[in-house]
């Protein structure tokens, strides 16, 4: 892209087409692709190739020049006049120190110590708590096995494509989701900051729920579990206890130990009146989420060097125990009841629009893309590593944990129907968390080894949960740290700690009495309409402003070769329309909240659409800012704001080219 000024080869000099290589700095020759400005120091498209300069920053083969100082261009061509070449050479002196800096930040950056660790994390983020309660709900409620036909579909054309892009953006511009965006589309910079705004959300509310499944685990650890009987302290008259082997007969009121268990003693739900009054803060969910950011904190505060080593546990374990579960409950009494119920297709179902919603919707938010977290894995990726194979396996690894994930929960569903001679869909009326924590874990209670079956099963649920979190975290760590690395750069320990007692202490109201029902407004509300918003921008910045065949030229400069018209018309057209189409079915008709006895009143829906949209306000008042700070004509402005304003380094064989 630039030369260096003591290089006595001009770049004219190159034959058309190919690469020249001088002073250690490799150099395509490009068509006129940029003009300079009358005082020499800002480059502009020129009219005649408007097509190409709007994607100046990454077509090259070789190591491109470092960013320009103050956001100012430089010379492109070589082919300035000599006043403009007196005024690049002494600016030049001025942006040695900081382009040296900037290389050697590249140069220092850390990467995974194995590709097994890549892809452990990737699949570790995909596979969480969702997919072992929210898929299996949703599959029978739409149709049973007739769901996995739009659940494909949407996997194939929205999901898989979104996931790929997300992959290869990381591996190859090596940025976080904040400043990745000076190499692709400035003026959207502002989706980087929303991006960290909803993993701080989720980061308060999601280990939450890991925090109840602490406390299970800990309860477990008895002879008898205590959600099996209507002894305890914390029981009520309506307590009923059908396995005990009196015979009891189950009605309307009834109420079974394990909800007991759960509503009045872990959440205690009880003692709040819903948001309007939360009531106190529970000191034991209090210390089993300050014991699991512990863990967080140092299992990520090294970088991807010690979390890639974790999440050999973390991302593993749990297979281990789905298959053990899986085996246990393919063997009680009543379990083809489940099955069958899980898979028995509805046709008709499929004429439905909300099915087709749900199969999206579920697809995008168990492969991921949105939160930063591809981005900032694939970024510590090496540059030639098969990013497209990875997106294959990854998903498809997450697709299936789920569908099998269904057998494990439906067996147990099918043997608690059989034990209380109902229908499964009365035993299956549970739904989120509640069908993880009182059905499933009734179902425990009344096998055979319950104490070991609890132990592994709620050491599986907080596994899950925590690589999830892991990955959440270090996109906020990535984005921050490559954003400001002049000044968190050598302190990511102290920025890590900063951040997870930012979450902790933003975790304080979902540890109330009243916590569940806020824990269900963030989950329904603060991610859910804002991620889908911001992978809707992010499609649209990459395909039509960067430009498609721009993104497929770097894709093929790591792999070899270049998507083919498949991937190429998914990320231009199909994946965008995906996501306008769940968004719009969301804000259309947004869910009517309801948790155990507790309708949320309408002024809930205000606050949850006012929370979602805090963080994608960022985008807008970024692009206005963007705007104002940028000098010239508005359509100069606009111009500027869209082109990439940073090369993206590449690397030469097995060393990166220094360009200064």
């Amino acid at each position: 892209e630039t030369e260096p000024l003591t290089s006595k080869k001009d770049a004219s000099d190159c034959s058309k087409g190919e690469d020249c290589k001088e002073n250690g700095l490799l150099v395509r020759n490009p068509k006129s692709a940029l003009r300079l400005v009358e005082d020499g120091s800002k480059a502009h498209p020129s009219q005649g190739d408007k097509g190409e300069a709007a994607q100046i920053s990454n077509g090259y083969s070789g190591v491109q020049s470092p960013a320009p100082c103050n956001g100012e261009g430089e010379d492109a061509q070589g082919t300035a006049p000599a006043a403009t070449t007196t005024t690049t050479t002494t600016k030049s002196t001025t942006c040695g120190a900081e382009a040296q800096q900037q290389l050697m930040e590249l140069e220092d950056r850390e990467t995974w110590s194995k590709k097994i660790d890549f892809l452990l994390s990737v699949i570790g983020y995909a596979v969480d708590l969702g997919n072992v309660w929210r898929f299996p709900y949703i599959c029978y409620q739409n149709g049973g096995g007739a769901f996995l036909i739009p659940y494909t579909i949407m996997a194939l054309f929205g999901g898989i494509p979104l996931f790929y892009m997300e992959l290869a953006l990381g591996q190859y511009h090596r940025n976080g989701c904040i400043s990745i965006w000076r190499k692709i589309c400035p003026i959207f910079k502002g989706i980087g900051f929303a991006i960290c705004i909803i993993d701080l959300y989720v980061a308060s509310y999601y280990n939450t729920i890991m925090a109840w499944a602490f406390y299970y685990l800990i309860s477990s650890f008895t002879a008898e579990l205590p959600w099996t009987s209507c002894t305890n302290p914390w029981n009520t008259g309506n307590c009923t206890n059908y396995f005990s082997k009196d015979n009891v007969s189950w009605s309307l009121h009834s109420i079974s130990p394990a909800e007991e268990f759960y509503t009045r003693q872990v959440l205690q739900v009880h003692r709040s009146n819903g948001l309007e009054d939360l009531g106190g803060i529970s000191w034991q969910l209090t210390l089993c989420l300050l014991l699991i950011f512990t863990i967080v904190y140092f299992s990520i505060w090294k970088g991807v060097k010690t979390s890639g080593k974790v999440v050999w546990v973390t991302a593993t374990f749990p297979y281990i125990i789905l298959f053990i579960l899986l085996v246990r409950g393919a063997t009680l009494p009543g379990a083809w009841r489940g099955v069958l119920y899980y898979l028995k297709p509805d046709w008709q179902k499929l004429l439905a629009t909300e099915v087709w919603v749900d199969a999206a919707a579920q697809i995008f938010f168990s492969l991921g893309p949105g939160f930063g977290v591809l981005l900032a894995y694939s970024s510590y990726n090496k540059f030639h590593n098969n990013c497209y194979q990875d997106a294959l396996v990854t998903s498809t690894v997450n697709c299936l944990t789920s569908f099998v994930s269904g057998f494990v929960i439906f067996t147990v569903l099918g043997y608690m129907a059989e034990m209380r001679n109902e229908d499964v869909s009365e035993v299956a009326k549970d739904t989120g968390p509640s069908l993880l924590f009182i059905t499933y874990a009734e179902a425990i209670a009344n096998m055979p080894a319950s104490t070991f079956f609890a132990i592994i099963f709620f050491l599986m649920l907080l596994t899950l949960g925590l690589d999830s979190t892991f990955a959440g975290l270090e996109g906020v760590i990535t984005g921050v740290l490559d954003e400001f690395p002049h000044i968190w750069g050598k302190r990511r320990e102290l920025f890590v700690l900063g951040l997870t007692i930012l979450c902790f202490l933003g975790s304080l109201a979902t540890l109330t009495f009243g916590g569940a029902y806020v824990v269900k407004l963030f989950e329904e509300y603060a991610t859910g309409p804002a991620v889908l918003t911001v992978v809707f921008l992010e499609a649209v910045a990459v395909s039509w402003f960067y430009g498609i065949t721009q993104f497929c030229n770097d894709v093929k400069e790591m792999l070899g070769s270049a998507p083919g018209w498949y991937w190429r018309v998914c990320w231009v057209a199909i994946s965008p329309l995906f996501l306008l189409f769940v968004t719009c079915s969301f804000l259309s008709s947004p869910p009517e909240l309801r948790l155990f006895d507790y309708d949320y009143p309408y002024w809930t829906t205000v606050v949850g659409y006012c929370i979602g949209t805090s963080s994608i306000i960022f985008i807008p008042i970024y692009m206005i800012y963007r705007l104002v700070i940028t000098p010239g004509t508005l359509k100069e402005r606009i111009l500027k704001s869209i082109t990439p304003e940073t090369a993206t380094e590449i690397p030469f064989g097995d060393i990166r080219m220094n360009a200064v």
